[in-house]
């Protein structure tokens, strides 16, 4: 089903001038990786809804596992813009492998390494970072979503252990999970991370069925019923929401990469293909309409692109907040979803076949503007940001 992948990454304002030589270097690593290994098979799965296992190990040989976490516990050693030119390039092949990656990186081994003791990171950091484990995130349950604080899922002290006792939707990974970093009260209702193993009594993944989005990611929920969790296994460095939204920060910056990288895929194919469909005896992108569209998409591409850069130049030095991570999530979602909407309609009938791309981002980006804050939750974050009143309560 799928024709040879021809992407060609759009730079208009020459941006590479501002990236290191080790910057391009990830970045192509990916790119081929993505034009190799999940371009030929993608839309296959997709098609499917099945998530294509093999990936995990080939994700972890290539370092997009926590490229960020340091080089001792099996990571990268890298900083943010290598970190968001991986995610870019994951998500230009599907926004599914690309959340594969982020949960692993910024939703489990981060934490651990965050707030994790030093046994934890040995003993999980490493299997995480090479793919021979992956992991999921345990934070959003069916009655709270954009409310975390409001969450059901607790434990109980047992002496040596703990009783966790809840349950967890929409968990990217979990399917397949062998470790959940799971947030839940304890029984001074404070919010504590635990890292749940697969094999442990009580402990289910179900799988979440019928999705028309992410159709090549595993979703499921986590179910703990009466689970025995030693204590060691909980993340002493940590306390309240200030745990799992930290986390968020981390991924949904490289959400806001990853999004970009949808919108490069869809620009980068309707601009092919306005240059040679005919219609009326010239190509299409003769015609002003199709020309407005692709000038108005490679001008979000670039401002997106701006913004990005920006943004990983600031958490390279500390810098970046939570709410200009926030900024930059909202606005790579919605003008990849516009982009690739545009595109879609470029190619006509075409569009909405397996052959081309787009159909299948603008699915995916109906998750992707969704989950780790949906499109209003950010738009609030940064009115409060700007005005000073929370809007939420």
């Amino acid at each position: 089903m799928s024709s040879k992948d021809l992407f060609q990454s759009p730079d208009y304002f020459a941006l590479d001038e501002l990236l290191s030589e080790e910057h391009k270097m990830v970045r192509e690593s990916v790119r081929s990786y993505v034009k190799r290994e999940i371009s030929p098979i993608i839309e296959e799965y997709a098609q499917k809804a099945e998530f294509p296992q093999q990936i995990i190990r080939q994700l972890g040989d290539l370092g997009c596992f926590g490229p960020t976490v340091p080089v001792e516990y099996g990571g990268g050693g890298l900083d943010y813009i290598s970190y968001g030119l991986m995610m870019q390039e994951l998500e230009r092949g599907d926004s599914g492998v690309r959340s594969t990656a982020s949960v692993q990186g910024s939703l489990v081994m981060f934490p651990i390494h965050a707030f994790g003791s030093e046994e934890q990171k040995r003993k999980y950091l490493p299997k995480l970072a090479s793919g021979e484990w992956l992991g999921c995130f345990g934070l959003t349950e069916p009655d709270h979503g954009s409310n975390p604080a409001g969450m059901l899922s607790h434990f109980e002290d047992k002496g040596d252990h703990v009783v966790l006792n809840g349950s967890k939707m929409w968990i990217s990974n979990a399917p397949f999970a062998q470790v959940a970093v799971v947030w839940a009260k304890d029984e001074a209702g404070d919010i504590r991370g635990l890292i749940v193993e697969r094999g442990m009594e009580g402990f289910t993944t179900p799988e979440t069925k019928g999705k028309w989005s992410l159709r090549a990611s595993a979703t499921g929920e986590l179910v703990f019923d009466h689970v025995k969790v030693p204590k060691e296994n909980i993340l002493p460095g940590v306390k309240g929401l200030k745990g799992p939204l930290s986390c968020l920060t981390k991924a949904r910056f490289g959400i806001a990469w990853g999004a970009l990288g949808a919108s490069m895929d869809c620009y980068d194919t309707a601009l092919r293909y306005s240059q040679e469909r005919q219609q009326f005896g010239k190509p299409i992108g003769q015609f002003q309409l199709q020309q407005k569209k692709l000038a108005e998409m490679i001008t979000e591409i670039t401002k997106g692109q701006l913004l990005v850069w920006r943004m990983g130049v600031l958490m390279n030095e500390g810098k970046a907040t939570p709410q200009q991570v926030s900024m930059a999530k909202r606005n790579s979602c919605e003008i990849a979803a516009q982009i690739c909407r545009d595109a879609r309609q470029m190619l006509g009938g075409m569009g909405i076949t397996g052959e081309y791309p787009m159909m299948r981002h603008m699915m995916n980006l109906e998750s992707v503007i969704t989950y780790e804050g949906t499109h209003d939750i950010h738009l609030l974050i940064t009115g409060m940001d700007v005005t000073g009143f929370n809007a939420f309560g």
